[in-house]
């Protein structure tokens, strides 16, 4: 079924974009791993093509691309290199956090065109009401772990529990914690050099640490209230976009290792082998298998992604269906995926150990993907509750 928001001038405009930062990104992935965090140039021209302003509101010079567009540039970024595309994406949905904040601190930190944001949403730190030169605001400490792309990041923001006067969390009144979004200035963040990891290691994804900062009221937002600029794009589940682009890091992975093996094994003769992988039988059975896998489960995942934008062009919360399904396709897709790049890993044989072997660093990748908790092993127990209509806590979905 055709994706309409994936044929317009906009979304041709940003797949051209895509394409062109891919060209950057050749031949640069050893060197980004070896890093364990982008390079600043490659970040910064990230960043000049528009690539980390998908999801920012156009109010304030922002795409605002529709969520399939958004997916999309991200696998397409993934085929080339996957913590490129990892940066990328959490650059996007931490720029959504504009949308929450008053339009004139909105438009004065996201309105920059090449702005780099990082962010976590986990509730690591705790707020604290204060003053500062006769501003409100709020005195924030704590530690985070998972800051991906912080390492170029201009702007940071945090997830915090409040105190309250008697020094607990306060709660809302389901029970569940009350959560603030803070957006923080590098300079105040301390960078912790702890990221050593067995994959999508140029993600730069370590710890950091905050003490004691003041953010003003106007950079701070529950992303559980209303948000200020109700559009389409803020209607749409903030986990289900980040549960979508980490499926498409993973679609890319797997696309790109599909298309590596199909290259090697046309003419790779295996050690006491005499003909190529690619003629034998079971080899052909295999990627065929693998191909109709990896690319129906990318259809059922745009199909949802369709669906949900649809109902997100009406007022009002997406249905629960929706909701569910959007996290269900993102967590099958991932897996499937590290299904795929497994299997090529295997059929390749012995060459796919060696370090110059594309394969090994995909099986890496894509296996960190994976472990990520909106689309973890967990989530297939939170969309079954949910497919059985089991009571179900739905906040995080």
């Amino acid at each position: 079924m055709p994706i309409a928001a994936l044929d317009t001038p906009a979304h041709a405009a940003l797949m051209a974009q895509a394409e062109a930062a891919a060209t950057l990104l050749a031949g640069r992935s050893a060197a980004i791993e070896a890093q364990r965090a982008l390079p600043a140039d490659l970040a910064n021209a990230l960043a000049e093509a528009g690539l980390y302003r998908l999801l920012t509101p156009a109010a304030y010079g922002g795409h605002e691309a529709p969520p399939a567009s958004f997916w999309c540039v991200i696998e397409r970024l993934a085929r080339a290199d996957a913590a490129a595309a990892w940066c990328s994406f959490i650059a996007c949905t931490s720029s959504l956090l504009a949308a929450w904040l008053p339009a004139d601190e909105a438009a004065a930190v996201f309105g920059r065109p090449a702005l780099k944001a990082a962010g976590v949403f986990a509730p690591r730190g705790r707020a604290l009401p204060a003053t500062q030169a006769g501003r409100a605001g709020w005195r924030v400490s704590g530690r985070w772990a998972w800051g991906s792309g912080t390492a170029n990041a201009d702007v940071i923001s945090v997830g915090c529990l409040v105190d309250g006067a008697d020094g607990r969390p306060q709660t809302l009144p389901d029970g569940t914690p009350r959560v603030l979004s803070l957006l923080l200035d590098r300079a105040q963040v301390h960078l912790l050099d702890n990221w050593q990891a067995v994959g999508l290691c140029g993600t730069g994804s370590g710890e950091f640490e905050v003490s004691e900062a003041f953010v003003p009221a106007a950079r701070a937002a529950s992303l559980f209230d209303a948000p200020v600029l109700a559009t389409p794009l803020t209607r749409f589940p903030l986990f289900g976009l980040l549960a979508i682009a980490i499926a498409a890091v993973a679609a890319g992975i797997a696309g790109s290792a599909l298309a590596h093996f199909a290259d090697s094994a046309a003419h790779g003769v295996p050690q006491a082998g005499t003909r190529p992988l690619a003629s034998r039988a079971t080899v052909q059975e295999a990627f065929a298998r693998s191909s109709a896998q990896l690319h129906s489960a990318r259809a059922w995942l745009l199909a949802t992604v369709d669906e949900a934008w649809a109902a997100a062009q009406q007022p009002g919360a997406l249905p629960l269906a929706s909701r569910r399904d959007l996290r269900l396709a993102a967590t099958h897709l991932t897996h499937t995926a590290a299904e795929v790049v497994g299997r090529v890993y295997s059929l390749a044989g012995g060459a796919a150990v060696f370090g110059t072997s594309p394969l090994q660093r995909a099986l890496r990748d894509v296996h960190v993907a994976t472990q990520h908790m909106m689309v973890g092993e967990s989530t297939w127990e939170l969309t079954g509750r949910l497919l059985l209509d089991q009571p179900t806590q739905t906040s995080l979905l």
